[in-house]
């Protein structure tokens, strides 16, 4: 009992809203010594959510305006993807995998990973990688095929997935690998044409605690854009946002880590280690929204490509048009608010989602239409 209590108060000095009301005073009088409100993206999605259930937007207004990025990997598949997905779900004798939110996320054709497991077809909801492997385990008749998803956060859980397979002889479980990398798409927004003005990033958390924070130094020499790497609580956010204000009063540009519980300079060095192991980069891979962006994603390397469920099974599916009224695309590149979209909390509702922003339970359209009530 004594143990809950102390994380129970841990846990409410995070939410803390005295403590967050004086760090907004305080970020307010810093603007307005720097003399105009600051442009903030936040990178990842579960950080849009904290900022817009808190209400952080509208405490901020006329001092911070955010502008939501990618968001999360569910948000970010290409749509060809999707259909590979269905296609492989497909294949007789095959049961397929992947993470819970992805089964929801409409391929091109509007059928999804679920409806289709409603007509039979063996498709599973994960939590883990491994469970992937006992799976394969209990089913040596069947072809397991792991639909593999996710930035640097899940991808040493899949690496480590694809080690032990290998050293258990597995042979009816395959990999398809979408693991994408988050370093990269904050430097291609930097340098698309079409892009919002970016004063500063808020850097995404989980993925910081594998890459660490000295990864991002380049960038920020370069764009002199300062990214400061945040926790997931109200408080925390509101750090993330007063380290940053306060750099750009003091004329700073820095990497800076809010997240100091989880995220280092150096980050995971056994994940990291793991990671080249297992993969390496592909040449070019589709993003929904953004196309396709050079050396932004993992594959499976030659060692163990006898795991390659994409280099085994061969499926090809052509780059396919998104629907036209569907603004997924520019949510995630932030340059459009969801309301914006002419089938937000209309056609496209968590119930009916058209795109992956309205799926995923990190994407800005699920967001905006929880706490925002359509803008």
């Amino acid at each position: 009992m004594k143990y809950s209590n102390t994380l129970n108060n841990l846990w409410n000095k995070f939410k803390d809203p005295e403590r967050v009301k004086k760090l907004v005073s305080l970020i307010q009088k810093e603007v307005e010594i720097y003399g105009k409100s600051i442009n903030i993206m936040e990178f990842c999605g579960g950080h849009t959510h904290v900022i817009l259930r808190n209400g952080l937007d509208e405490l901020l207004k006329g001092y911070i305006n955010f502008i939501h990025g990618p968001g999360c990997p569910v948000c970010v598949i290409a749509l060809e993807r999707i259909d590979m997905a269905i296609e492989l779900a497909k294949l007789p004798n095959v049961i397929l995998c992947t993470y819970g939110d992805l089964m929801r996320v409409p391929g091109s054709n509007k059928i999804n990973l679920l409806k289709l497991r409603a007509e039979g077809y063996e498709i599973r909801p994960v939590f883990s990688a491994m469970e992937t492997l006992k799976l394969a385990l209990e089913n040596p008749d069947k072809k397991i095929i792991f639909f593999a998803i996710g930035f640097e956060t899940t991808s040493p859980h899949t690496a480590v997935l694809i080690k032990q397979a290998k050293n258990l002889n597995i042979k009816n479980l395959w990999i398809v690998c979408n693991h994408i990398l988050a370093l990269v798409v904050l430097e291609y927004l930097l340098q698309s044409e079409e892009k919002p003005l970016i004063d500063a990033f808020i850097g995404p958390g989980h993925v910081s605690t594998i890459t660490g924070s000295n990864v991002y130094k380049p960038i920020v020499e370069k764009y002199q854009k300062p990214i400061v790497i945040s926790g997931f609580e109200p408080l925390d956010l509101i750090q993330a946002i007063y380290l940053i204000v306060k750099q750009f009063r003091e004329n700073r540009c820095e990497v800076e880590i809010q997240y100091i519980r989880s995220v280092t300079p150096e980050g995971n060095i056994k994940a990291k280690e793991l990671l080249n192991e297992v993969f390496t980069i592909r040449n070019t891979f589709p993003w929904r929204g953004l196309g396709q962006i050079p050396y932004s994603a993992y594959k499976i390397k030659e060692k163990y490509q006898e795991l390659d469920g994409e280099n085994f099974f061969k499926i090809s599916i052509n780059s396919t048009k998104e629907n036209p009224l569907c603004l997924c695309g520019k949510v995630i590149k932030g340059l459009s608010k969801p309301f914006e979209c002419k089938l937000f909390g209309k056609i496209c509702t968590p119930q009916n989602p058209i795109g992956p922003c309205m799926v995923s339970s990190e994407g800005a359209c699920l967001a905006y239409y929880k706490y925002k009530k359509g803008g």
